[in-house]
């Protein structure tokens, strides 16, 4: 017996060893096997555990073994740290990298875009649009929207309180979401404006500027001359002169706007009519972007009080007076034929609208 024993004990230490060895040598092979080619989406469900996680890899043929995936996580101490989402694998990723992206949360980024000028309805149409949002919100959830969400600005229309950007998001977020951080974004970027502001007459709180932003953001057709034309704005509250600005008019016609506006459209009075109506409209009429907002805390220096068109670059010519002003028209928008011009009064803030001539 004593013989036996002898000649076991080594041997089962032996083939100890050599398993051991064997099973180093696989674990160590295991972690430096890469993807031969990209995953484009893996998705990583809400309490799934690292095993569920190491099957499903192994049953895509993403990896070639689910214990020993699951064994490197935990020796990394990582089986508690994966996050839930999609991911992208990339080729040449070893199971060490996979599990790092899992662990840090790196999931597949999809992008929606609000646009710059745009009005809210417009906002609710991409959304809807989006196949990569949750759709959650009904119609009558869309016209209560700002009770919806987390903001000091509940008691105020949608419109122009969410900034134009792209913004990132993850498979899974909902509209909701979406809204509350677009809105979230233009709320921090107006109220740090504000905190280092210059004064303006007219432009009374952070609001005030938001309005003026949207107006300056549809009047702009060249980009270098978005300053001026908030200056021009600025000037005209200042001497408490009509701002005569065209979108703010057609905002105010909502459906009736059909591609032109008339003469009798800038008479008929409406809260939105700067033609009848002295200072700001009640609420913004579009979406401005960044550039527009910091125009008006940041506007150009002069004292011209007038704007029109000059060609197909969208560039303007602007004025200091109104027989200046007259004269830009004429050449710009009527080819030099000053029999066509039916202005008649020196508050005519016409941004150069040939329907208005």
């Amino acid at each position: 017996m004593r013989f036996l024993i002898k000649i076991f004990i080594p041997l089962i230490f032996i083939l100890l060893a050599g398993f051991g060895y064997y099973a180093f040598t696989e674990f160590d092979q295991f972690r430096r096997q890469a993807l031969t080619q990209d995953v484009a989406s893996f998705e990583i469900k809400k309490g799934s555990s690292i095993r569920k996680v190491a099957r499903e890899l192994k049953n895509r043929n993403i990896i070639q073994s689910a214990i020993l995936f699951t064994i490197l996580a935990k020796l990394n101490k990582q089986d508690t740290k994966i996050k839930a989402g999609e991911y992208t694998l990339e080729a040449g990723m070893t199971p060490e990298q996979i599990l790092e992206k899992f662990s840090k949360g790196k999931t597949l980024q999809y992008q929606t875009r609000i646009l710059e000028g745009k009005q809210f309805k417009d906002i609710i149409k991409t959304i809807r649009a989006d196949k990569n949002l949750v759709q959650t919100l009904s119609d009558s959830d869309y016209q209560h929207i700002m009770q919806k969400l987390k903001t000091d600005y509940k008691q105020y229309p949608p419109e122009g309180l969410f900034l134009p950007d792209t913004y990132s998001h993850p498979r899974g977020a909902t509209d909701l979401q979406f809204l509350q951080r677009s809105h979230d974004v233009m709320i921090k970027f107006i109220n740090a404006k504000w905190k280092n502001r210059r004064k303006f007459k007219g432009i009374n709180t952070p609001y005030d500027a938001l309005i003026l932003a949207s107006i300056v953001e549809k009047e702009t057709g060249h980009p270098e001359d978005r300053k001026k034309i908030a200056r021009v704005f600025l000037n005209r509250l200042k001497k408490g002169m009509l701002l005569q600005t065209d979108p703010t008019v057609i905002y105010g016609m909502g459906d009736k706007y059909q591609g032109n506006i008339r003469k009798k459209d800038l008479k008929q009075d409406t809260p939105y009519n700067t033609y009848t109506r002295k200072g700001l409209p009640p609420t913004p009429i579009a979406t401005p972007s960044k550039a527009s907002i910091e125009a008006v805390f940041d506007p150009a220096d002069g004292d011209m009080l007038y704007f029109v068109a000059k060609g197909k670059d969208g560039a303007s010519h602007f004025s200091r007076t109104y027989a200046e002003h007259k004269k830009a028209v004429i050449k710009y928008l009527l080819g030099g034929n000053a029999k066509r011009y039916k202005g008649n009064n020196g508050n005519n803030g016409n941004n150069g609208n040939k329907d208005n001539q």
